[in-house]
């Protein structure tokens, strides 16, 4: 199969007919053998059933139905998971996202070698002061921290070599930094494209204040796991040395000073170094034990499971 598009959505039953048929009118004009999966989110309305009518006309639509709204990431999981293109797209179900853009992708990731091509919305029909002012500071906080030049995190259009879907894990809210999340797994070949960004037909946006903090601290929980989620001894165990030995170091100075340079001068306790040696000891003591903890936690984890499955369709 060449093309997986997989599809998240949350109550877009008015959009999903019309997605669909633009959709297959893209892969058939190309001759592209393709699958489409959709997986709802824990639509309120009747989407699903939707997805359940679109799969009776078309057999390469498939459907993963969750039991309640676990978020934008879980249902990316499941849609890689059952993925078995070559190549994956990611797509929103509102429309805002133009099927015309995938076979270009598709070239780029199959013929010019690239790992991820992610989609940039150059010109945008958003909110500019509740969307397009919060993306712009997303996207510059991103490159900054995670070295992957792209102008835009936040475009849901995106096209990946099946490889990089298999091997990368999704959480949270870090469905945004899916290329980041990639080039820690070693897919370096990261590049964008240009595409066409729709106005919104139907519904309103999921955008929101949570969202967007949420979305900043997923950005440092990428950073920081990327650096030291393997081995946190040696973030936490290397400060912990160092206070302890910060902490040691005035202890031992008052311990001298008290018996051979000032014997007769103030007790020990009555000297705020010795306050401060013995806190620097103690939390020196905490972050190697944390370190050591998060070592043993590393090696033991399991894969929980982080949303339930109530429904599929043709998988």
């Amino acid at each position: 199969m060449q093309i997986s598009i997989v599809i998240p959505l949350l109550n877009e039953q008015e959009s999903l007919k019309e997605l669909h048929d633009w959709i297959v009118q893209v892969m058939q004009s190309n001759h592209f053998s393709y699958e489409i999966i959709l997986i709802d989110d824990g639509s309120t309305d009747e989407s699903w059933k939707t997805i359940s009518e679109l799969s009776k006309i078309n057999e390469n639509v498939k459907g993963i139905r969750f039991l309640k709204n676990y978020g934008k990431s879980q249902a990316l999981h499941a849609g890689f998971k059952a993925a078995e293109g070559d190549v994956v797209i990611t797509m929103d179900a509102d429309l805002q996202d133009n099927p015309e853009e995938i076979p270009e992708m598709y070239q780029m990731i199959t013929q010019e070698g690239h790992h991820v091509v992610s989609g940039w919305k150059k010109k945008r029909y958003d909110s500019v002061i509740t969307k397009n002012i919060p993306s712009k500071l997303f996207n510059w906080a991103a490159r900054t921290t995670s070295g992957v030049k792209l102008h835009d995190f936040n475009c849901g259009l995106k096209a990946f070599n099946h490889k990089v879907v298999k091997n990368i894990e999704v959480s949270g809210e870090m469905h945004r930094y899916i290329p980041v999340l990639a080039k820690n797994a070693g897919f370096s070949d990261i590049t964008e494209k240009v595409v066409q960004h729709q106005a919104r037909k139907y519904g309103s946006t999921k955008f929101g204040a949570e969202r967007f903090i949420n979305g900043f601290l997923d950005l440092i929980t990428i950073w920081f796991v990327s650096k030291f989620g393997r081995r946190p001894m040696h973030l936490f165990g290397a400060w912990g040395v160092l206070m302890f030995i910060v902490g040691f170091g005035f202890a031992l100075y008052l311990g001298v000073d008290k018996l051979f340079l000032n014997p007769t001068g103030r007790l020990i306790t009555q000297r705020p170094q010795f306050y401060i040696s013995l806190t620097a000891m103690i939390i020196g003591t905490q972050l190697f034990l944390a370190g050591f903890l998060g070592e043993i936690m590393v090696r033991s984890r399991k894969n929980d499971t982080r949303y339930n499955i109530s429904d599929k369709i043709n998988l």
